[in-house]
């Protein structure tokens, strides 16, 4: 089993890869019949790894988090572990409520995996006190690195995030809310060292706003189907080439945005269906989400090729 990063270490390498590359969260691959696939996980990560990311997020939303089971998760994280063999950090995602996203992390643990993205949990809204106390739980329960993500019911104030950061193992803070006040505030109050990352939904769109609060680094969703194109705006943002991150925008990133919003899930559907495209193994989404009509198929594969043809690569 791959040893994993201690602390420290982790959140150095973490801050180091985001500084160098896009966040990479992978796809889970299934079988037509919706079974997982390890072969075509192992597969697909690789490609994702070749990409050269800063840091490789398996088993969580665009993963597929939520449909997977306790051996399911377990031979995700696994393969990502023992297909990044150390070369960069591996984040593995846990949730729902406080117990079982400690099963997920104890699993984590085993794998390999060198910290834990916490996922919102499932269903109910509730008060801040009781955000912070379920990290509490999570964070008292395993050695790993948690960062916390705020989007839908979670979000914390600065308040809370001082008491989050306090806790010996909560390293960072992904942003998925895409409320730049609150954000600002977030970054201020937090301590010297915290890392924050934009998770906002094609984090694209938002990356120069969420860079002039100081939180440069981001996930990148369409690195899971086309790498060329999200390696390439994210060269030019980091470069300051205004005139390329635009055209990337109006030309790819905003038109994929008004396509994903069509129907409920396309977040996922869609990079899936991309990636089905570019021949990379990951199958069919498992329901509750569904896979792209054949029309929208059509309008994805167009964009997808108009995208390519921005940054020179091939379809």
């Amino acid at each position: 089993m791959t040893v994993a990063l201690d602390t420290d270490t982790a959140v150095r390498r973490l801050r180091d890869g985001m500084a160098g590359g896009v966040l990479s969260f992978p796809l889970t691959s299934f079988h037509d019949d919706g079974t997982l696939d390890p072969d075509g996980l192992r597969t697909h990560v690789a490609e994702r790894l070749a990409a050269r990311p800063g840091a490789v997020f398996p088993a969580c939303g665009t993963g597929e988090f939520f449909s997977l089971d306790e051996d399911e998760y377990r031979t995700v994280v696994t393969v990502t572990v023992q297909e990044a063999a150390g070369r960069l950090p591996v984040v593995a995602g846990i949730g729902y409520g406080w117990a079982q996203a400690v099963r997920f992390a104890r699993i984590a643990e085993e794998a390999g995996a060198d910290a834990l993205l916490v996922l919102p949990h499932y269903l109910v809204a509730a008060p801040e006190e009781g955000l912070v106390r379920q990290l509490e739980r999570i964070a008292s329960a395993t050695s790993l690195p948690l960062i916390a993500y705020q989007r839908g019911q979670v979000a914390f104030s600065a308040g809370s995030l001082r008491r989050i950061a306090a806790l010996p193992n909560v390293v960072g803070l992904k942003d998925g809310h895409c409320d730049l006040d609150r954000l600002q505030r977030l970054t201020l109050a937090a301590p010297e060292g915290f890392l924050f990352f934009n998770g906002a939904a094609t984090a694209e769109i938002q990356a120069r706003a969420y860079a002039a609060v100081g939180v440069p680094a981001y996930s990148s969703a369409v690195h899971a189907f086309a790498p060329e194109i999200a390696n390439h705006f994210f060269a030019a943002l980091r470069d300051g080439d205004d005139k390329t991150v635009e055209r990337l925008l109006r030309d790819f990133y905003v038109p994929f945005v008004e396509l994903r919003d069509r129907v409920p899930g396309y977040a996922v559907s869609l990079v899936k269906a991309a990636a089905r495209l570019r021949g990379s193994p990951v199958g069919p989404v498992r329901a509750p989400l569904t896979d792209p009509s054949d029309a929208d198929l059509a309008d994805l594969e167009a964009l997808l090729a108009t995208g390519l043809d921005l940054v020179g690569a091939a379809l």
